[in-house]
């Protein structure tokens, strides 16, 4: 019996700044309580420009700064709590749970993690991978669910670009 494949991917040609915003208010559309997104890219790919983005669409209209030095950005949006996180700064893994991360993310937030690679091994699995590569002046995005709930998350949200 052949098993089928629940693989979902994206891919968008972000122009500007105001592209890369707009994609994500696309991804804000259909964010539900216990996502987590992992979001990869180069310095300066506009991984925080995606969530500033997504969160102008969910509503918040506060400051949105990239949590570089604080590590994670707490916002409380009126149907979940979001966390932005940005390992960059991490040396090792375990600095996750030294941090007390271990039991923020699941449940009844959204979690989008940046630089997910620097605690390998700690963080719970991704529902949808967002990378970002550098063109240029602009940007290529690339969504890839890899797991049935970032699958139907992906089917509801991106259309194609």
């Amino acid at each position: 019996m052949h098993k089928h494949d629940d693989t979902v991917r994206c891919r968008c040609h972000l122009a500007d700044e105001a592209a890369t915003l707009a994609f994500g208010a696309r991804l804000a559309r259909e964010l539900t309580p216990g996502l987590t997104l992992y979001l990869e890219g180069d310095l300066g790919a506009g991984k925080t420009t995606l969530v500033r983005g997504l969160l102008r669409a969910l509503g918040h209209g506060g400051r949105v700064k990239s949590p570089t030095y604080t590590l994670a950005e707490t916002y409380s949006l009126p149907a979940f709590e979001l966390y932005h996180f940005d390992l960059y700064r991490l040396h090792d893994p375990r600095e996750w749970l030294d941090a007390g991360f271990r039991d923020v993310s699941g449940g009844q937030a959204v979690s989008l993690i940046e630089w997910p690679e620097k605690a390998a091994g700690w963080l719970p699995p991704p529902d949808v991978v967002v990378r970002l590569r550098i063109d240029d002046d602009s940007r290529d995005a690339e969504c890839e669910a890899v797991s049935p709930r970032g699958a139907h998350y992906l089917e509801a949200c991106c259309t194609p670009c």
